[in-house]
């Protein structure tokens, strides 16, 4: 390991509260999914991280623009045609350390042992990949390079109150799959004025359809998130509601996000009252679980859709699947060693899991 790592990673835990404990109010949280949607494809956390160092890089003057676009490492750009400018300090996040594990009864939790380096399974066991760590790891700004162009991919364009083409459609048949009605009633008297309701027993899920194509569609994946995560048989089933409202409000939140919706009529109370409605457990804590479990849950669904949706924060013609080779201090280039010490004073405190899809971060 890296002498330094230890401390890296203690920078990262550190950098990553402090962005945490900034998601003060409602409106806070929906601009940081709105964000995460954007980078949908890395978990909450390394999306928090980003999104608090470019901030940063912006106001340094060192990108052009508050928001960034497309994030990748610093051979991922090479491999694209393009090169990191001098001077410019990558953005450290999280990266998942991987070991190989074999079983012969895959079924059994127990039964998994890791496999040594070069180690051959035995004969019929099965082997797989599982995190094991995490590790620091840098990324760039598609503006703190140059070199050959980043196609752009196409971006849904919507009218004010428009939903997108084929949204509706495909969140109700996923309603569908899991044994539910989806039903639109002629007003919120019907549902005891809301906009939409679950009902658990009766495995039905109403959406009223006096409101624009828009909040009718913000409506049924916010159903939709109830329908997934908060069922009587769910393991969250006994959490406090306001904490189950926050969830599938910000599923909701992404998914539109994600087709580029207007996200400012989303509602969501204050960081500070549902946070602290979970006993035993610290604010920052239940955030950053959140955050992640919202996301996961709404990567799930974006999946499945065939509508045009906006990109993931990975630049087009990079397969984030080919695993990157860790580079030795002495392989560094100036701007990756550079990054090594740049915004040590933006440091505060405590720790973060890596989390992330099987994938990556």
């Amino acid at each position: 390991m890296d002498c330094e790592e230890p401390a890296k990673l203690d920078e990262l835990h550190e950098r990553l509260t402090g962005a945490v404990e900034q998601l003060v109010s409602g409106d806070d949280w929906a601009r940081a999914l709105a964000f995460a949607a954007r980078f949908r494809a890395r978990s909450f956390s390394n999306t928090l991280l980003i999104w608090a160092q470019h901030e940063a890089a912006y106001e340094a003057g060192r990108v052009p623009d508050p928001m960034p676009s497309f994030v990748a490492g610093y051979r991922q750009w090479q491999g694209l045609g393009r090169q990191v400018e001098k001077g410019q300090p990558g953005y450290m996040i999280f990266a998942p350390v991987t070991g190989r594990f074999a079983s012969s009864n895959p079924a059994a939790s127990d039964s998994w042992r890791r496999l040594g380096k070069g180690e051959q399974p035995r004969p019929g066991e099965v082997v797989r990949s599982k995190m094991i760590a995490a590790r620091p790891a840098y990324v760039w700004d598609v503006a703190q390079t140059a070199g050959d162009p980043i196609p752009e991919p196409p971006s849904p364009r919507l009218l004010e109150g428009e939903a997108p083409a084929g949204l509706w459609g495909g969140l109700a048949a996923l309603v569908e799959e899991r044994g539910f009605e989806v039903l639109r009633v002629p007003h919120e008297g019907m549902i005891h004025g809301a906009n939409g309701l679950t009902d658990y027993a009766a495995k039905t899920v109403a959406v009223r359809e006096d409101m624009d194509s828009a909040a009718q569609v913000k409506t049924l994946a916010h159903e939709l998130g109830h329908v997934l995560m908060h069922g009587p048989d769910a393991e969250t089933a006994r959490q406090h509601r306001g904490i189950g409202e926050v969830e599938a409000e910000s599923v909701a939140l992404m998914i539109g996000a994600a087709h580029g919706m207007d996200t400012s009529g989303y509602t969501i109370p204050y960081v500070s009252t549902w946070a602290a409605r979970v006993d035993g457990k610290e604010p920052v804590e239940i955030v950053k679980t959140t955050g992640e479990r919202v996301r996961k849950i709404a990567m799930g669904i974006l999946d499945q859709l065939d509508t045009t949706q906006i990109g993931d924060g990975t630049p087009p013609g990079l397969d984030r699947e080919t695993p990157q080779r860790p580079q030795s201090g002495s392989e560094r280039s100036a701007p990756e060693r550079a990054a090594l010490l740049h915004d040590a004073g933006a440091r505060v405190s405590t720790v973060a899991t890596a989390t992330a899809r099987e994938r990556g971060l």
